[in-house]
């Protein structure tokens, strides 16, 4: 069965739910550059997937696939960077590298399954 949605795929709905987690994480962040980058990776994820499921081929839709897990890596290097400059606690981090890494094997998985 094709997917007709986007919100459907389970990559962009695991990637929506970084995205709620990052903010969640760093929403009272006082170092707003910090904050904001992290926060337009997050975004990035699942718009990318959302972006590239309406376009003309599976080939473009794979690009787009690589650039949201692109995003994934970083806001995955800003959660280490965040907890080597204590923004977050060990917890948090391990919950989001562990969300991080999630999200890019289901993008992966995606991607493996259009080729």
């Amino acid at each position: 069965m094709k997917i007709q949605r986007f919100e459907d795929i389970i990559a962009w709905q695991r990637a929506q739910d970084l995205g709620v987690l990052v903010y969640k994480h760093f929403d009272e962040s006082k170092d707003r550059s910090f904050r904001s980058q992290i926060c337009r990776a997050s975004v990035s994820v699942s718009n990318n997937i959302a972006e590239g499921f309406n376009r003309s081929s599976d080939k473009e839709f794979i690009r787009f696939l690589n650039i949201a897990r692109a995003s994934c890596d970083e806001v995955k290097s800003m959660t280490y960077l965040a907890s080597r400059l204590n923004f977050i606690d060990d917890t948090t981090k391990d919950e989001l590298i562990d969300n991080c890494e999630e999200v890019s094997r289901v993008i992966y998985g995606l991607i493996k399954a259009l080729r």
